[in-house]
């Protein structure tokens, strides 16, 4: 972390396509090389997880699986899987994300590539060993859904609920999951020429990975005794964060609580299995929620809101401790913004990962630790805003008096210098050896740009790139603002064309 470096936050599901919604195709090169171009070492995606109800890739039902959206539909056409006629009909321009049209159209286009892929490819057949122990859950999980009308696991009919005979499940639905881990084998290939791509052009990708996992997930289907449950499967207990400045009834999330005497006593072995996942799909991992390692607050399953609940000792230290011995060249970020206590500071001191600073945050007093002043330690992120952040142009515009000359005397923008570019400038001073600035940013957009507003359920998750973003001026602009004060591009281990990677 000794190295002053940068990179971009955009999701995926951002990328240019015309399929109304990014995906690991040509977009997605493009962008690699772009940010190669811009003197860029990072790429943070986001979770790839899947995505269901509100379409939020931090409620998914699998931690392992990936989204099967992100299957790139060209690459389906190169490999013979479908006609051009066949893709081109399922063709869609959308300036945002259209999960409605996705969910009612993409599953029929990817089981018309699954009827002509051979179940019998030997690569195929070695991914489905290698990734069984979460990949046969997972495709029953989802034949079951799917057979459901994709009603919660918890309506479903005891035998299934209560995964009375597995077995007999497996062979009722073998052919509806061997279709679910076609999905999969597609996701995890495409996805790996990808990363490769990035690594070989000096790019890390860094992505996310949520604390709590969603209840209507295989994760919890397939091994309730994890979570706090009652008989019935039921949660006894759900997470959320108490009352604060932001919200006077808390945030009620809902998830199940883990039960983390049972997953320390097993060594926590479902936790390294999944970060062992994640780091197949990311170089560096920011785990949100980091405090909950610390201490977490739960809820009682009945209640309408979060104002009433406790704060529990977490596991703390233990289980990084068992991380190095398992995972011991573990990159991560600790997700620690809120309101941090002195058991959250000490576990992210012992365990040396690097924290976060959002700038948004640093203006509402004058010792804020968020203030460059304040930030005294290279080992950190520094972000102008994040996913869940407005953009900086919408906060600049919407930001009080106070916090308005705060700005002007930390940022000191010249005469009619833009603000927003005061803002990029300001967070690439910082000791911060790690800048990470969202796209919206660069492009100096507004509340169109927005990613994710928590606490609503619409038009989230839907910002998508405008295709003819790549242009001269925004990528000389980017390598200025990048190299300000001496924060530059490391120099990449070795390069790839991007033709190629796509084979």
């Amino acid at each position: 972390m000794n190295k002053k470096r940068a990179g971009i936050l955009l999701p995926i599901f951002s990328l240019p396509s015309k399929y109304s919604i990014g995906s690991f195709g040509k977009a997605a090169y493009k962008f690699v090389d772009f940010l190669k171009e811009c003197n860029q070492n990072f790429w943070q995606v986001l979770p790839l997880n899947p995505t269901i109800y509100g379409d939020s890739p931090y409620q998914s039902p699998s931690a392992f699986a990936g989204n099967y959206y992100f299957i790139d539909i060209d690459m389906l056409v190169k490999d013979k899987l479908l006609t051009r006629a066949v893709a081109d009909s399922y063709a869609k321009e959308s300036k945002r994300v259209d999960y409605g049209y996705l969910f009612s159209s993409r599953l029929f286009l990817l089981k018309q590539a699954f009827e002509r892929f051979n179940v019998f490819y030997e690569d195929y057949v070695a991914f489905k060993d290698e990734n069984a122990f979460w990949l046969d859950d997972y495709a029953l999980f989802m034949s079951l859904k799917e057979y459901n009308n994709n009603a919660p696991w918890t309506h479903w009919r005891d035998d299934e609920k209560y995964r009375k005979d597995v077995q007999l499940l497996y062979r009722q639905y073998a052919g509806s999951m061997e279709f679910w881990k076609f999905t999969q084998y597609e996701f995890f290939s495409q996805y790996a020429k990808l990363k490769e791509y990035a690594n070989a052009n000096g790019i890390e990708i860094i992505g996310d990975m949520p604390f709590y996992v969603a209840y209507d997930s295989a994760d919890v289907w397939a091994n309730p005794n994890n979570y706090l449950l009652d008989e019935e499967l039921k949660p006894t207990l759900v997470a959320g964060v108490p009352p604060d400045l932001f919200s006077e009834d808390g945030q009620l999330w809902g998830n199940p609580i883990y039960n983390w005497k049972r997953m320390k006593r097993q060594g926590f072995s479902w936790w390294i299995e999944r970060l062992k996942a994640a780091y197949k799909l990311y170089d560096i991992i920011r785990i949100d929620h980091f405090r909950g390692f610390a201490g977490y607050y739960v809820v009682d399953a009945d209640a309408k809101t979060a104002r009433e609940g406790e704060w529990r000792k977490g596991v703390g230290l233990a289980f990084f401790n068992e991380l190095n011995k398992r995972l011991p060249h573990a990159k991560i970020i600790a997700e620690d913004l809120g309101v941090i206590t002195s058991d959250v500071r000490k576990l992210l001191r012992d365990t040396g990962y690097p924290g976060m600073k959002v700038l948004q945050f640093a203006f509402s007093d004058e010792n804020s630790d968020y203030l460059p002043k304040n930030i005294q330690t290279p080992n950190c992120i520094v972000y102008t805003g994040t996913h869940d952040n407005m953009t900086t142009q919408q906060w600049l515009s919407q930001m009080s008096e106070g916090e308005a000359k705060l700005v002007r005397k930390v940022c000191k923008p010249k005469s009619k210098e833009d603000l927003c570019v005061c803002m990029i400038k300001t967070a690439m001073s910082t000791r911060a050896a790690r800048v990470i600035i969202p796209m919206a940013d660069y492009l100096g957009l507004g509340e169109e740009g927005r990613i994710n507003a928590p606490a609503t359920s619409s038009d989230n998750w839907t910002w998508r790139l405008d295709d003819k973003y790549n242009r001269a001026q925004l990528r000389e602009k980017i390598k200025q603002l990048t190299s300000y004060r001496h924060r530059q591009r490391a120099i990449p281990i070795a390069s790839a064309n991007p033709t190629e990677m796509q084979k």
